[in-house]
């Protein structure tokens, strides 16, 4: 028997897709995304997804199964579920080490709306591994499998199947594919997105997509699609890393910091243009979050906006210091009254780490 696809299958391929970071691709960010795509991004036709500018699919920031479960925590974890249905289809992320956890979360999140689920198997964040999810269920084969099928049970549960996606890495400590892969492919994923890197690796090595490749080759045959993750500079090295390796599709990570035209292969993006996104994505945050979250969240985003152009450490700088959207309004406003000379000019992004 085959994985159920879900709207995987009609995708177009090969499907570029959005990574689900932390604090960063919350709802306002996408929304932002969404906008400065082409029309085409808001298509039916999930088809199409691929030639609209946009990523093919959407995850949402990663959540907590246990709190989503829990009375008390509902509430505030329900707001890291925003979405649009411009941004469909649109995969919620959830992470745990209690498949009766997995199971009522996936429940919940089928009956919000969600086309898909995804288990978060990769993340190395210390608080997350402690309580044995995200990168821990590297080490307890049995444990990610029953994950798995619990997802699968409480999207069923709510009377609509689910596809259901697995994002992971090579290992822990030491690159393990050969075995930890067949442990999940068992299980029928409709999709395993491998970031090419063990979690004691972090992102202090380039990614290895050698092993894309060699995951492709184990997968073959199982109807599981292998979406790759790690070091894609742009759509351009994307179709590069696909040619080469024969995956079904890219995950962009950090190409995205400060840069919500990436997939669209055609944009040229002028210093004043990149200077008013983030403006305009601070007021998206303030008029979305007000006081909910704190606004020192858009701070990351300024170091990756305001980049690779002349006087951008200045006018950095001044952003770093500003606390609501109206003293952003004046540094914007005052810089570019004063620097029209470089206004017009192409920035080309350069990937980079925010921290």
């Amino acid at each position: 028997m085959k994985p159920f696809l879900g709207f995987w299958g009609q995708l177009k391929k090969p499907i570029f897709v959005l990574a689900p970071l932390a604090n960063v691709t919350d709802a306002v960010f996408r929304a932002h995304i969404v906008k400065h795509s082409k029309p085409a991004r808001n298509a039916s036709d999930a088809s199409s997804r691929n030639d609209a500018g946009g990523p093919a699919v959407f995850w949402t920031e990663f959540v907590a199964a246990d709190g989503l479960c829990h009375p008390k925590g509902r509430q505030a974890l329900l707001r890291d579920l925003q979405y649009s249905e411009a941004e469909r289809p649109i995969v919620a992320q959830l992470f745990t080490a209690y498949p009766d956890k997995m199971r009522e979360a996936a429940k919940i999140v089928t009956e919000l709306g969600f086309d898909g689920i995804d288990i978060n198997m990769g993340c190395p964040d210390k608080n997350v591994m402690k309580q044995g999810a995200g990168a821990a269920c590297m080490k307890d084969p049995e444990l990610a499998q029953a994950l798995i099928v619990a997802a699968r049970e409480g999207s069923i549960a709510a009377g609509k199947e689910l596809p259901i996606s697995v994002k992971t890495r090579l290992g822990f400590n030491e690159d393990n594919l050969e075995e930890w892969l067949p442990k999940l492919l068992a299980m029928k994923p409709a999709v395993i997105t491998l970031h090419a890197r063990t979690k004691k690796e972090m992102s202090k090595v380039p990614a290895r997509w050698e092993r894309i490749k060699r995951a492709v080759e184990i997968a073959r045959g199982t109807g599981t699609l292998i979406i790759g993750n790690g070091d894609a500079r742009d759509i351009f090295d994307a179709e590069e890393k696909v040619k080469q390796t024969g995956a079904d599709g890219v995950m962009f990570g950090r190409a995205i910091f400060g840069n919500p035209w990436l997939f669209d292969r055609d944009r040229q993006v002028t210093v004043r243009e990149r200077i008013l996104s983030a403006l305009e994505h601070t007021r998206l945050f303030e008029a979305t979050w007000g006081k909910t979250k704190s606004f020192e969240l858009m701070k990351k985003h300024y170091q990756a906006y305001i980049n690779h152009f002349p006087l951008a450490k200045e006018l950095r700088v001044e952003l770093m210091d500003c606390h609501a959207v109206s003293e952003v309004e004046g540094v914007v406003e005052k810089f570019l009254a004063e620097h029209s000379d470089i206004a017009e000019h192409i920035v080309v992004p350069i990937p980079k780490i925010v921290t």
